[in-house]
């Protein structure tokens, strides 16, 4: 098996789509009305899902985390460290939701936490100084 992508399960598929394709820069591969939307990250495959289409498909109730959550993270990596800051800086400006400032971790990673509008955790980070 070969891993083509990942997904995530949203209630708000507009914001959630505008947060991604405007705020973190992701491509939108088709429609924007269907029911997933195939998005493309530095040639990831990232799907945005919407969460009462998928529990129709699977005849299935799923239980959904409010808020902050801290179940997984989408890792996005930049050029240095200096890198970090702007890009803290700027998802911030345009409604990423603060989670940790911009800090260089003792195993020599520059990193830093926002969340999406329906607080899944997004890191950016570079080991280059």
């Amino acid at each position: 098996m070969k891993l083509d992508g990942f997904g995530i399960f949203v209630k708000d598929m507009a914001t959630m789509l505008r947060f991604y394709r405007d705020v973190l820069g992701f491509e939108i591969k088709e429609d924007e009305n269907t029911t997933n939307v195939y998005l493309e990250k530095d040639g990831t495959l990232f799907l945005l899902y919407r969460r009462t289409d998928f529990e129709k498909m699977t005849n299935r109730k799923f239980e959904y985390t409010e808020k902050l959550n801290g179940h997984y993270e989408i890792a996005l990596s930049v050029e240095n460290y200096e890198a970090v800051d702007t890009a803290y800086k700027d998802v911030t400006s345009k409604g990423a939701i603060s989670v940790l400032e911009p800090t260089t971790e003792p195993w020599g990673q520059r990193t830093c936490y926002v969340a999406d509008p329906e607080g899944n955790l997004i890191e950016i980070g570079s080991f280059v100084k």
